[in-house]
């Protein structure tokens, strides 16, 4: 049977989160610290906007690209954002941030096509790739605390380089960019020609300043990914967004209508009331997050983890202390097994992961305050 299904589909791999997850997921007593969920219910005024959405029957199919109504709030509320400037005919809902992924790559890549990505990094885009019979090209920024530099970026690019994809604030390190960085890998990207695919889903959890895209620098050369799962807590909601110029949406909207029509009526009604009335329901969350991170990263430190601090999203990429023998996934296995908590190893998001493990800080502050001390009685032993 297996000889009659496209290889390419046999050669990629389920999410190395989602199986790590499904791995420790029977043990008891278990805290979970893997999938990236915000920890907080979506909005009342969303909710209701949903249930009104209902009761109304708005349950019919709506135009492909999504409902006028969403497209003009998603228009100004970017704008007012982040100073992004499209119109309606310049912007797809999508079903979540990962379709807007995949749509993108579908339109942009042919056979033989490289695409850059920053190492590590969430291993959502590398299959896409793969099955469009592109090549991805993995940039180590291990040495350079998990930040892509415009020198990395220049030497990496061949006449075969399609686009960059770029995530900021990054899923797994929780780093992001500065004004001045990415305006120098921009400068970059102007000047050879790529695509650059900016996943900006956790723009509205930056925690120093405020998110910049790099939208407003090259604007004809990127695609702008975004979303509300989580900005607003709608994770199952699944509203993304696909932002860039009509020469390119025009071409998007083909791929995105055959694939899915459009997406859900009635998330889009609960969409259209965060972007209208919910632009500081973020505030909060973030607020929140910081705390958490500030927390996590004295405890995590005082156990031995090295740390870069994140800027934003709500992880950690720790790196094992040397005492550990173990590669990270098995000591993540140990530690779930033992210590009931479950951390992501870091080879489920790069090569250069195996020393790494990742650490979501969406949960309640008791959870974490308890994850913190099972985890330091576990890792006694390696002192």
């Amino acid at each position: 049977m297996s000889k009659q299904l496209r290889q390419s589909v046999q050669e990629i791999e389920i999410s190395g989160i989602r199986k790590f997850n499904t791995r420790v997921a029977g043990i008891p007593d278990m805290i979970k610290l893997t999938l990236g969920e915000p920890d907080f219910p979506t909005p009342e005024h969303v909710k209701q906007a949903a249930i009104e959405a209902i009761n109304n029957d708005f349950t019919n199919y709506t135009p492909n690209a999504g409902t006028p109504e969403l497209l003009q709030a998603a228009s100004a509320y970017f704008h007012d954002k982040y100073d992004l400037s499209y119109s309606t005919n310049e912007i797809i809902v999508t079903v979540g941030a990962t379709e807007a992924i995949n749509v993108a790559l579908q339109t942009i890549l042919e056979a033989g096509d490289e695409v850059l990505l920053p190492d590590p990094i969430y291993p959502g885009y590398e299959p896409l790739i793969h099955l469009m019979e592109a090549k991805a090209i993995k940039i180590d920024t291990t040495e350079t605390a998990f930040k892509l530099t415009a020198e990395q970026l220049r030497a990496s690019i061949t006449p075969k380089t399609k686009a960059l994809i770029l995530p900021y604030p990054s899923n797994p390190t929780g780093v992001t960019l500065t004004l001045e960085e990415l305006e120098q890998i921009a400068a970059v990207v102007r000047e050879t020609g790529v695509f650059v695919i900016a996943d900006e889903i956790y723009s509205e959890l930056t925690f120093f300043g405020t998110h910049t895209s790099i939208a407003t620098m090259i604007r004809d050369q990127t695609i702008v990914i975004n979303g509300l799962s989580k900005s607003h807590a709608m994770i199952g909601w699944r509203i993304g967004f696909l932002m860039a110029p009509e020469a390119i949406t025009s071409q998007m909207i083909k791929v995105h209508q055959y694939s899915v029509t459009c997406a859900s009526s009635i998330s889009q009604k609960a969409a259209e009331e965060a972007l209208l009335h919910g632009k500081d329901d973020a505030v909060q969350m973030r607020t929140e997050y910081n705390t958490r991170a500030g927390f996590v990263q004295d405890r995590l430190a005082k156990m031995g983890f090295s740390i870069v601090e994140p800027d934003g999203a709500f992880y950690f990429f720790a790196k094992l202390p040397d005492s550990v023998p173990q590669n990270s996934f098995d000591w993540a296995i140990e530690l779930a097994e033992v210590a009931k908590v479950a951390v992501v190893p870091g080879s489920a998001f790069s090569e250069k992961g195996d020393r790494y493990f990742r650490l979501s800080f969406a949960a309640s502050f008791s959870q974490l305050a308890e994850a913190m001390d099972r985890m330091h009685s576990f890792m006694e032993k390696y002192a």
